[in-house]
């Protein structure tokens, strides 16, 4: 399928707080990343092969998808094959809001796995991604989404603080806290180094092996992840652009749309329309 066939939609939805996304006749790979949002979706259609926290799987239609902010993943297609894939993106403070209602107390669910093949789960990300897209009811939307983090959270989630994730150490954290307080200055390897007792060769590979992706890609992420911000705030995407670091308009675009799929242009958009209809999509 030809380029200019793909579709690409997203839609955000201001009664519920989160976005639905949907993507098809894609042939695109996704460059290792994270969110800052958790992420529930499933394959409609084809083969991918996705990376997550060091750990591969093939993925075919019907494997239900969960990530946590921060689970760094990339993919890939299988064998040409096309991409149909939705999901819906829930910030922490809705997900833990949620939570509450779902779990009966106040905890920061964390997902235990990332993909469940052949999931019953998967019809309801479309029942509630079918919803936002149609304007439903809010009633009826609130219905299933409710529904969809009811199944999720009570068979594959626990608190966070239960599960013990480990950390990385005191050193690789602290040029983590860097790169997000410092990430639109034009960081170098020995603005990191002189922080540290690592030589270069050994930061980079000590810091990929414990973040699941590189300095760079960090920067790269985090960079992304500010820059939708400002969009969902109505900066224009040039003034965007030089706010989160990146060294020209062109740049910006490049790194934006092979992590989210979009131009910036077309992910402000959904932001700018929403305003006025309750939902709206690119």
């Amino acid at each position: 399928m030809p380029a200019c066939q793909e579709q690409r939609h997203i839609h955000y939805d201001r009664d519920l707080g989160i976005e639905a996304y949907q993507l098809s006749g894609i042939v695109q790979k996704f460059p290792n990343h994270f969110h800052e949002f958790y992420v529930i979706g499933f394959v409609e259609g084809g083969r991918r092969r996705l990376w997550c926290k060091g750990r591969e799987y093939d993925l075919r239609s019907g494997d239900l998808i969960l990530f946590n902010p921060r689970d760094n993943h990339f993919c890939a297609p299988v064998d040409g094959d096309l991409l149909d894939y939705r999901a819906v993106n829930i910030s922490p403070e809705v997900m833990s809001n949620a939570a509450k209602e779902v779990l009966g107390n106040d905890c920061t669910p964390h997902f235990t796995q990332n993909v469940v093949f052949q999931s019953e789960i998967a019809t309801s990300v479309g029942d509630v991604y079918d919803a936002i897209l149609t304007d439903a009811p809010k009633l009826q939307k609130e219905e299933a989404f409710f529904c969809l983090l009811e199944q999720v959270l009570q068979e594959y989630a626990a608190p966070l603080q239960e599960v013990g994730t480990q950390k990385p150490d005191e050193q690789i954290q602290m040029l983590c806290a860097y790169i997000e307080r410092h990430y639109a200055e034009n960081i170098a390897l020995d603005d990191l180094t002189s922080m540290t007792s690592f030589g270069k060769t050994y930061l980079i590979r000590s810091f990929t092996k414990q973040v699941g992706i590189s300095p760079y890609r960090y920067l790269q992420t985090i960079r992304i992840n500010k820059a939708k911000k400002l969009l969902e705030q109505g900066v224009e995407p040039i003034d965007a652009a030089g706010m989160a670091g990146f060294s020209d308009q062109s740049h910006f675009t490049h790194f934006f749309k092979s992590f989210i799929g979009l131009t910036p242009k077309q992910y402000q958009r959904i932001f700018k329309e929403s305003k006025i209809h309750g939902t709206e999509s690119v």
